[in-house]
């Protein structure tokens, strides 16, 4: 086991994006109560959304003294209300404690992915952590897998993701062994519709992390 590297995504591998909208959105109508005295509905923001509408240009339309500027720095600079089930919280902490090593390839903010970490109460178990913004290249570029092979040569590496269109396809090039965690109830923000060819998807699924651990054991 002590050979083995496992990579995570970090949005609907580890946790449920659509959590992290959601907390967003309770920020924005916090501040701008408080900044601005105006009561938005959590209700009516989460039902613009599913319905396709943009709830940031709906609330400057209405509040037009409110710039996009402040919307997207609430939302993208919050501490977000997430967490991981304690299930599956055990079962990537076990991992941790199996396997040589663990890391993170996840394209977005540095202060936004990193307060998610933190929040989910998992940042000190990922001895590297590739963020495009900080690294200056997103997903797929292979300059974002390489440093792993580079760091740890002669390393089993596993890829964990869920976005098909670009989480496998450059793990898969480079022989990794590629795992999807399946969007069960069709909450992901990129949906997995495997329309899709062959090279863009993972050897193997699981349902969830626990899914995982017991996969990692056996291959």
């Amino acid at each position: 086991m002590k050979d083995k590297i496992i990579i995570f995504d970090l949005d609907d591998t580890l946790y449920k994006e659509i959590d992290f909208l959601k907390s967003g959105y309770k920020a924005l109508i916090k501040s701008i109560k408080y900044d601005y005295n105006i009561e938005l509905s959590y209700d009516l923001l989460i039902k613009e959304y599913f319905e396709g509408e943009n709830v940031f240009q709906n609330i400057i339309y209405h509040y037009p003294f409110i710039n996009l500027d402040y919307l997207l720095n609430i939302y993208r600079y919050h501490n977000p209300d997430i967490k991981l089930p304690q299930k599956e919280l055990y079962c990537l902490k076990k991992l941790y404690k199996i396997v040589f090593s663990l890391g993170i390839i996840s394209d977005g903010r540095s202060v936004t992915q990193r307060n998610k970490l933190k929040s989910l109460g998992i940042l000190n178990i990922f001895s590297d952590i590739i963020i495009s913004e900080e690294f200056g290249s997103e997903k797929p570029a292979l300059e974002n897998y390489i440093y792993f092979e580079k760091k740890y040569p002669k390393k089993t590496f596993y890829y964990v993701g869920d976005n098909i269109l670009k989480d496998f396809i450059t793990p898969n090039k480079l022989k990794w062994i590629t795992v999807g965690i399946k969007d069960i109830n069709n909450y992901n923000i990129h949906k997995q519709s495997c329309n899709i060819s062959r090279e863009y998807l993972p050897k193997y699924w699981v349902d969830n992390i626990c899914d995982l651990l017991s996969l990692i054991i056996n291959t």
